[in-house]
């Protein structure tokens, strides 16, 4: 049951990133979303599955 909470999160993350992506045009800030959003899945991951 903990995995399927960490693959809704990380589908959580995945879905937000892309929305957030969408609306804003510099790629520097889309590079930056995708930085935190690898940063906070490799938290979940580090703290719910290791």
């Amino acid at each position: 049951m903990e995995n399927i909470t960490y693959y809704i999160a990380i589908l959580a993350l995945i879905i937000i990133g892309i929305l957030v992506a969408k609306k804003i045009a510099g790629c520097l800030i889309k590079s930056v979303i995708t930085i935190i959003l690898l940063a906070i899945a490799a938290a979940i991951y580090w703290y719910y599955l290791r």
